[in-house]
């Protein structure tokens, strides 16, 4: 069987790579777009530094920025009608993966009016066409979302996030500009860093990895090893390696999926309200532990971008702790507290662990997973 690799048309990298989006909408003879970004990046002016340019280029556009940090159904419909009311022709979505997941859910639909229910996009659509233009600026290092065929909405009524799969979403360009990330406070910067690198072991160790996704995650997972302390603490050169490495893991796990620590990481933010890559990273060395005896040799390779000595050399079973302990103590270092117990109440366990099962992530995990595996692993966070 062949194996499918999607990315963008066109993607720009380094300090700067903001200011080529107004020839990008020019070149490709768009008159209007929808600006879709979040309320806070609003309201602190990075949004701004975006919507200047299109000022400057007479480019007309609208500001859309109904959207929540685990964009829901109604932002997407809200979403879907802003687009129409200006008739709109693309999307510039601006932010992390809340904004970008909107804006691939907004045109999906506008394209493809089939699928204006929005929880008909659940899972793995093959129906579609390509949705409208989205050009992607990330505001994050983290999600990867402008360069990923995934986007996660969030049903309230029912209390859950559904995982969507679509080739025909991904933004046709990228500006992927440390400078748009700068404004990240500590805590944000050390969550989605961390989201990054469960985005790059996961993805190294899937059902579904093969040489070429191999090939970009054991670089991702090297450069944040390297990298995300220096981000945390601002410094420039922690902010560009980063914005590389997260782009670079989403070029790989979008093309051959995830694993539980997705899985369970979804019901705490759907249920909770819990930030996805806080969730992600609070899960991560706990879902690397399970997962541990089967994947090969490959945490040799984890072990060996974190520094460890004897990565190649020392026995196997003490190489997939060391790899454990070395993201375990990465987490820490830079905030993330590896617990939930006052997250889960323990009634909850049970309805949790069963809607990770089902999750559209799950079925990549390297080992069988069953929902009394799940319920354990939560059960070790909650002490």
């Amino acid at each position: 069987m062949a194996n499918r690799f999607v990315l963008n048309e066109t993607s720009y990298h380094g300090a700067g790579a903001i200011k080529e989006i107004p020839g990008e909408v020019q070149r490709r003879h768009f008159k209007h777009v929808l600006v879709a970004s979040d309320p806070d990046l609003v309201k602190f002016g990075v949004t701004k530094k975006v919507t200047d340019l299109l000022d400057e280029a007479g480019i007309a556009y609208t500001l859309f920025s109904d959207i929540q940090p685990n964009p829901t159904i109604e932002n997407v419909l809200a979403g879907v009608e802003a687009f129409k009311a200006n008739n709109a022709d693309a999307i510039i979505a601006i932010g992390g993966g809340s904004s970008m997941d909107t804006a691939k859910a907004v045109g999906i639909i506008i394209t493809n009016p089939q699928h204006a229910d929005v929880r008909s996009l659940e899972g793995a659509v093959t129906d579609t066409v390509p949705c409208a233009p989205i050009l992607a600026v990330p505001t994050t290092a983290g999600t990867a979302a402008e360069v990923t065929i995934n986007y996660v909405i969030t049903d309230k009524q029912n209390k859950r996030k559904f995982v969507c799969v679509d080739p025909h979403d991904i933004p046709v360009v990228a500006f992927v500009d440390p400078d748009m990330m700068s404004s990240m406070p500590a805590g944000l910067t050390a969550a989605t860093g961390m989201d990054a690198l469960t985005h790059a072991i996961e993805g190294y160790i899937t059902a579904g990895a093969w040489e070429l996704s191999d090939m970009f995650h054991i670089k991702a997972i090297q450069l944040i090893a390297k990298n995300l302390r220096g981000a945390v603490k601002n410094e420039p050169e922690g902010r560009k390696q980063m914005a590389l490495a997260q782009y670079i893991a989403g070029m790989g796990f979008s093309n051959v999926g995830l694993g539980i620590d997705h899985g369970m990481a979804h019901t705490l933010s759907a249920y909770y309200g819990m930030p996805h890559g806080k969730a992600c990273a609070t899960l991560l060395p706990t879902t690397m532990e399970y997962n541990k005896d089967y994947t090969g040799e490959k945490y040799r390779d984890i072990a060996a971008a974190f520094d460890v000595e004897d990565a190649y050399t020392g026995d196997l079973e003490k190489v997939r702790e060391e790899a454990v302990a070395a993201v375990r103590k990465l987490g820490e270092d830079v905030g993330i507290k590896m617990s939930l117990k006052d997250v889960i109440p323990a009634e909850d366990v049970d309805a949790l662990s069963a809607d990770a099962l089902k999750d559209a992530c799950t079925p990549g995990n390297p080992r069988p997973v069953t929902v009394e595996d799940i319920k354990a692993m939560f059960l070790s966070l909650m002490k």
